[in-house]
């Protein structure tokens, strides 16, 4: 399975989410792209960071990335509105990738049906429609990581980092950017 991780980029998306599990990645040396969901490569988060993706997802060959990463945001409302997106989630759980959602994400996933019988964790703001958040900062179930918010965005990033190449890996970045010991992630 390819280790390409394939960010979706979407008006709205909530900057500390994207931007800290992107930086976390690539200084961990993973190939990851920032895909654009709309017809422009600049994207405004919901703070007004503008920010500019390195392609189109509609030009991204999504069979040649092997995770995808959906940040919050009021973003994941509009994502989970799109069929093409919902279809995009369902294509890669069936091919076994890791897939991982933080924030107000995981509705997306929840939208494309792929939360059914999985362990996940999200923002409160969407506990009333997702009713079996845990209460941790973030969730590995297999090949599904969760997180719950802009405040554990670190910890998200290092998850999938960890997931990816190894606690090792994970724990030597964590040194580096001086982040304290988080939730006892296991993976």
């Amino acid at each position: 399975m390819s280790q390409k991780i394939l960010v979706l980029l979407e008006n709205g998306f909530e900057e500390i989410e994207t931007l800290a599990s992107v930086d976390l990645m690539r200084r961990a040396g993973l190939e990851v792209t920032l895909a654009a969901c709309g017809a422009e490569l600049m994207a405004t988060g919901k703070m007004g960071v503008r920010v500019v993706a390195d392609a189109l997802l509609k030009d991204c060959d999504s069979a040649s990335f092997g995770v995808l990463v959906i940040p919050g945001g009021p973003a994941a409302m509009t994502l989970r509105k799109n069929p093409k997106i919902l279809e995009l989630v369902r294509s890669f759980d069936g091919r076994g990738c890791l897939i991982a959602a933080i924030c107000a994400a995981p509705v997306v996933l929840h939208d494309a049906g792929i939360l059914d019988g999985k362990q996940y964790t999200a923002h409160f703001s969407v506990a009333e429609e997702l009713t079996e958040i845990r209460p941790d900062a973030v969730v590995v179930d297999g090949q599904l990581i969760t997180s719950q918010g802009a405040g554990t965005a670190v910890e998200f990033g290092l998850a999938i980092v960890a997931k990816l190449l190894g606690s090792d890996q994970s724990q030597e970045i964590r040194n580096a950017i001086c982040a304290p010991e988080g939730c006892g992630i296991e993976v």
